[in-house]
């Protein structure tokens, strides 16, 4: 399967006519449709309200893909309890093809002054976390909470990042590799975010041939633990590049993608294009090259 982000600024134009997108159609090809699980959460437990209904009515016509970017699935201050009982409310009305988040923290404590006792707070970013024995256990066990609350197996992704950590008991493969293996979850993974590393390794001279050690990373993967492939565009600046997903995909991310396809075979796969969302029909073009390339290596 393959599909896009559902965007409001696409709303209308999927919505007014949902059978000339759907995936069964020449040039168009939907199959299904992600969105950011936060954007649908409601201030009260089965709430409704004008977001719920959109997504509902597009659910009528597309499966639908719930990928997260706040559960803080490695943070050691542990879920919060309020954001999963939002996502469990939100899997049992949608039904989601897949559920999935990221590997990273974004949770933790800060002490207030005056004796007055610690307060768990969101830092509302992506943050990684070391590829060590403790925090391999952090994740297992935020992991396996959340997969027994939905009662389903969900999807955790690579991370892009601009910073790590010195202390590593394991390689990032190596450290997802065991995280599937310790849980029975999925991978999530996300070709640019491999290449935004590899560039940053570079410009910070420690890297060398970002195609080659792409390769390289996507060959350490387990071939059957990959539930998602995501492709995206990235903005390079002098010092740093940055997974802002606001471009088409180049052509090396779509290269890295060609040899995930041959690794993990023809697995469901998502266009991503977060910020500067363009005009649909620019969208869907993406979504045709995705579709293209994985016919190629299958041919």
């Amino acid at each position: 399967m393959f599909g896009i982000g559902f965007k409001h600024a696409h709303y209308a134009e999927l919505l007014t006519n949902p059978s000339q997108y759907k995936g069964n159609v020449v040039g168009a090809g939907v199959d299904f449709l992600e969105v950011h699980s936060e954007n649908f959460f409601t201030k009260e437990i089965r709430g409704g309200g004008a977001a719920r209904a959109t997504l509902a009515k597009a659910r009528q016509h597309w499966p639908i893909s719930l990928h997260g970017v706040g559960l803080a699935l490695g943070s050691a201050v542990g879920l919060d309890p309020w954001h999963l009982d939002q996502l469990a409310d939100l899997v049992e009305r949608t039904d989601p093809v897949l559920v999935s988040d990221h590997a990273c923290f974004a949770r933790g404590f800060l002490s207030h002054q005056l004796g007055r006792s610690a307060e768990a707070i969101h830092a509302s970013d992506l943050l990684p976390i070391p590829f060590s024995k403790a925090a391999l256990g952090v994740l297992c066990r935020n992991v396996n909470q959340v997969q027994e609350r939905l009662q389903r197996t969900i999807a955790v992704e690579n991370l892009s990042a601009y910073f790590a950590w010195n202390a590593t008991d394991y390689s990032e493969t190596e450290f997802l590799a065991e995280l599937t293996q310790r849980t029975g979850c999925k991978l999530l993974v996300d070709v640019n975010n491999i290449y935004v590393n590899a560039l940053n390794a570079i410009k910070a001279g420690a890297g060398m041939d970002p195609l080659q050690s792409c390769k390289s990373w996507l060959n350490q993967i387990p071939n059957d633990v990959v539930a998602e492939i995501h492709v995206a565009g990235h903005h390079a600046m002098d010092d740093i590049v940055i997974d802002d997903h606001s471009c088409a995909v180049n052509e090396p991310v779509w290269a890295l993608y060609r040899h995930a396809v041959q690794r993990f075979g023809k697995v469901q796969t998502l266009v991503e294009w977060d910020t500067d969302v363009p005009p649909l029909d620019v969208l869907l073009a993406q979504l045709r090259i995705a579709k293209a390339t994985a016919d190629e290596v299958f041919a």
